[in-house]
């Protein structure tokens, strides 16, 4: 399992939210390539960047910041997240070096360009589920659907998506652990990989998901702990290697 430093970027500052509200965000550098430096130099193997004003205004807003990153750290695999919607959007980021697009909003409007996306771009889609009480939010989750994540993770077992990060919308940001149960449910729903994200405080958190001994669960992501000081990246990674080490 992967340890997934989050990078949340918004008016080009690496920020954190509480539970997706942009008016509720702390800033912790206005330096997001900095950031990215330390992660790496802490051992991460993955880095997950969210551009939160594409999110809230369906394309890329902080582009420029998620490319230099990519070129800064060529060889570390990059997911992004935010506005993306449409085959362009994704076509620029995988030219910047970027290795994992994520489609949230645009997957639950418009599922069929799901499957699209990985057509054109094979091995580089990932889809994003942020749900509330099982369903699932969209527009930076100012909306929440009708629509239950785990049908929605069925649907496109047959597209080809590389992974689902599932966001419990309650949790994110509130470092009072990840919704355990919610994540194992999904993994359990379809054979596409899990990334876990939302909620994660401390070395516990991770410890939770491992002893679900589900290996659908390929990764976690988490912001506000690392940058709190409440979770350290390389202890946890090697908490996660030590696991899978022992199998």
């Amino acid at each position: 399992m992967l340890i997934i430093p989050a990078i949340d970027l918004k008016d080009g500052a690496c920020v954190r939210l509480r539970q997706g509200l942009m008016d509720d965000a702390t800033v912790f550098s206005d330096d997001p390539v900095a950031m990215a430096a330390k992660w790496v130099q802490a051992g991460c193997r993955r880095l997950h960047l969210v551009d939160l004003n594409g999110a809230f205004e369906g394309q890329p807003v902080n582009g420029e910041v998620v490319t230099a990153i990519a070129r800064r750290y060529p060889e570390l695999p990059i997911q992004i997240g935010g506005g993306i919607r449409s085959l362009e959007t994704i076509e620029h980021y995988v030219r910047a070096g970027v290795s994992y697009v994520i489609i949230g909003t645009k997957a639950v409007k418009q599922p069929e360009f799901v499957g699209e996306a990985c057509r054109a771009f094979p091995g580089k889609v990932i889809v994003g589920l942020d749900a509330k009480d099982g369903f699932v939010a969209t527009d930076g989750w100012a909306e929440v659907s009708s629509v239950q994540a785990t049908d929605l993770a069925r649907r496109f077992e047959a597209d080809g998506v590389s992974a689902i990060v599932y966001t419990d919308i309650a949790k994110d940001g509130m470092m009072q652990g990840c919704n355990v149960e919610a994540t194992v449910a999904l993994a359990n729903a379809s054979r596409i990989p899990v990334i876990a994200s939302g909620g994660i405080h401390n070395i516990g958190d991770i410890q939770k998901l491992l002893d679900t001994d589900n290996p659908g669960i390929i990764g976690a992501i988490t912001g506000r702990a690392i940058y709190e000081g409440t979770l350290d990246v390389a202890e946890a990674q090697a908490l996660c290697d030590l696991k899978y080490k022992d199998e």
